[in-house]
């Protein structure tokens, strides 16, 4: 009975181990992000592209965001969200501009990315793991990096969506 106990607890001490080695691997580092954030605003400037200057404000139903207030949504919020809770700097830019030409929205896009990504960039691994209110919530700032680029896959697939309603096919998805 006794070896059996030592064994059980063996067993769960190397249990609990492994789970607390896989979240510490599952954790993304701020050069991964990057990698991963700098592949996302070329994939966002790609979608852009597609999308013709003539259909820049289709929507598929009159309740939803044109085209382009999706792509306009989803850079702001990177940004707006990384000032505000990443302890990001003035961004030298407005946060509320509507660009009408798609030269315009790729210039916004690519702010709003760089942005973002500077200001992840300049947290450290202690300020990613303090805890902050967020939109009635609180999360790590390592989490709201997180919701970033959910948010952005989020809006960025519904434009993705328009191009092919619109019968024209997206650009490939860039896995890395």
């Amino acid at each position: 009975m006794k070896n059996l106990k030592n064994l059980l607890t063996l067993s769960l001490s190397f249990m609990l181990l492994l789970g607390v080695q896989a979240f510490v691997n599952a954790q993304t580092t701020i050069e991964e992000f990057a990698a991963k954030w700098e592949n996302s605003k070329q994939f966002t400037l790609e979608v852009v592209d597609k999308m013709p200057d003539d259909l820049m404000n289709y929507k598929p139903h009159e309740s939803a965001m044109s085209f382009a207030e999706q792509i306009i949504h989803l850079s702001s919020a990177a940004a707006g969200i990384s000032q505000r809770f990443l302890n990001g700097a003035d961004p030298g830019f407005d946060l509320g501009a509507k660009p009408s030409t798609k030269a315009d929205m790729k210039a916004f896009v690519t702010s709003c990315f760089d942005y973002a990504k500077a200001s992840v960039g300049a947290l450290s691994a202690e300020q990613l793991a303090e805890s902050v209110e967020i939109f009635g919530s609180t999360g790590t700032r390592r989490q709201v990096v997180a919701l970033i680029d959910d948010h952005t896959t989020h809006h960025r697939g519904a434009a993705i969506a328009y191009i092919r309603a619109n019968g024209i096919e997206p650009p490939r998805f860039r896995a890395m």
